[in-house]
């Protein structure tokens, strides 16, 4: 076995135990319902260990793909420029605003941000949305006691394996 792989089952692994005990003591709290707290518990702790698999596999792809990558602040401004109102009482304010922006594009430039800071975003939103939904449509009692740990270890998760990634890659 590769060691990415034996990466991914460790992962999930971790994943499965932790989030299931967590959501296990986080509806005991609320609820007596031996079965609804199990229901609850394997749930989170599945989708947390198909998740991480999912999860860890994109970050290996994007990180030996994008890895050494840059992304220019100054594409930020045409976006900005682009979201703005014509009426009378928001052209002072526009106008203001149009002159931070072309003072912030001259300094943001040359400044670069490295796509390992970016990498980790959208599958974290998309991870949260999933377990914010599942958990929902599952009538989890104790919904955001259950989810937050999983979206902030997630985050934190993220980041550390993808420096990690990107440590491994320039060695």
């Amino acid at each position: 076995m590769s060691s990415s792989t034996i990466r991914l089952i460790l992962s999930a692994a971790v994943s499965f135990v932790f989030y299931f005990a967590w959501s296990y003591y986080a509806n005991s709290l609320v609820t007596d319902d031996m079965q609804l707290i199990l229901r609850s518990a394997f749930l989170q702790g599945a989708l947390s260990a198909s998740i991480t698999l999912l999860f860890t596999y994109l970050l290996e792809r994007v990180i030996a793909k994008y890895g050494n990558h840059c992304i220019s602040l100054v594409l930020i401004t045409p976006i900005l420029c682009s979201i703005h109102s014509k009426t009378p009482q928001n052209i002072a304010i526009f106008q203001t605003f149009k002159h931070a922006l072309n003072r912030s594009a001259g300094f943001f430039s040359q400044k670069l941000i490295p796509a390992l800071v970016i990498a980790p975003l959208m599958p974290i939103a998309i991870q949260a949305l999933i377990v914010i939904s599942v958990n929902w449509l599952n009538a989890t009692p104790n919904l955001w006691l259950t989810v937050a740990p999983s979206i902030l270890f997630t985050a934190i998760y993220g980041y550390l394996y993808t420096f990690s990634l990107s440590k491994k890659a320039k060695a």
